[in-house]
């Protein structure tokens, strides 16, 4: 009974990334901005796939998803951050906290997963172009994306279960911006050995299997390129790569940076700073990365503005 009301505490206090009064302004300004590009740059992507029909195939039905998640992923974190930092509080509640943490584990989840699922399909594009269609058909693309979302989900919903059995006892001040799985388990008192041994068997199996996934992908990619006898066929098949590629690199040194870092230093402000990489970077520029060297997406945005514009110029006129 005493550990039970132990464990029932009613907030936790989110540190951030410092306390000078003077800085809190510009970290409110950057990751205000940062927020806003992401969700209007994926919002845009999302668009343009869904209203544009040349973008109705399986590579763009995948970047609408990824988009989506990303402005989830973004908004899980950023935005309860802003609003404290606004108010001048510190304060997350305790049930705001496991929640933050599910959503957290589940998005990031479903990027390294979608990142995956992309690779296959640039695989099948460029190593079995003749069956592509056949292959990526609607359903097996419906049918990726939802084991996406239940693998993650289930995930997520583990961890969360596990650290809701934990006790927390006085210290209860969070080193981060949001509530960091890991740096949350390692508040608790009482015994964390099983919620490590599981984060790092996940992080492993889903992680590491999703990443081996699409180093196999590239690999046979590379391989059929290099088949490829004129040197315009070889750019033109690589140059459908370089944007997923180029996500794909930033995503996993950026969470590998994070993971090494903190295993590194012991510093928990360190790993909270290496955090914004890929928990706001990575999801703020994804959707330039894909539409700045992607003309089917250019071509998509400067149609989906001209039909608004005249639907405005309508209205107006």
């Amino acid at each position: 009974m005493e550990q039970r009301n132990i464990t029932r505490i009613s907030e936790f206090l989110l540190l951030g990334f410092s306390e000078d009064p003077e800085l809190q302004p510009l970290i409110f300004g950057l990751f205000l901005f940062m927020c806003l590009m992401a969700v209007t740059g994926n919002l845009l992507i999302i668009l343009a796939a869904i209203s544009d029909t040349h973008l109705h195939t399986p590579m763009y039905f995948f970047l609408s998803n990824l988009s989506f998640v990303d402005i989830c992923f973004i908004s899980t974190t950023v935005p309860k951050m802003l609003v404290n930092i606004q108010t001048q509080t510190k304060v997350i509640t305790y049930e705001e906290c496991i929640i933050q943490m599910y959503f957290f584990l589940f998005f990031v989840g479903l990027d390294n997963f979608l990142l995956a699922v992309m690779a296959y399909d640039r695989f099948v594009a460029i190593c079995h172009p003749l069956h592509y269609t056949v292959i990526m058909n609607r359903q097996l693309c419906g049918l990726l994306v939802l084991v996406c979302w239940i693998i993650t989900a289930l995930n997520s919903l583990l961890q969360s279960f596990m650290v809701l059995w934990l006790s927390f006892c006085t210290n209860l001040e969070i080193p981060h911006f949001f509530c960091e799985p890991n740096q949350l388990v390692h508040l608790a008192c009482s015994d964390t050995f099983l919620n490590d041994i599981v984060m790092n068997c996940v992080a492993g199996i889903l992680g590491g299997g999703a990443l081996a996934g699409i180093l196999y992908s590239y690999s046979k990619i590379i391989s059929s390129i290099h088949a490829i006898s004129s040197s315009h066929g070889r750019h033109k098949a690589f140059s459908t790569c370089v944007s997923h590629l180029s996500v794909v690199s930033l995503f996993y040194s950026t969470i590998l940076g994070v993971y090494f870092s903190s295993a590194v230093t012991q510093n928990p402000h360190s790993s909270a700073t290496a955090s914004v990489m890929y928990s706001v970077v990575t999801p703020m520029l994804n959707p330039y990365i894909y539409s700045l060297r992607n003309k089917d997406i250019k071509s998509a945005l400067k149609r989906l503005f001209e039909k608004e514009t005249i639907k405005l110029s309508i209205v107006l006129g």
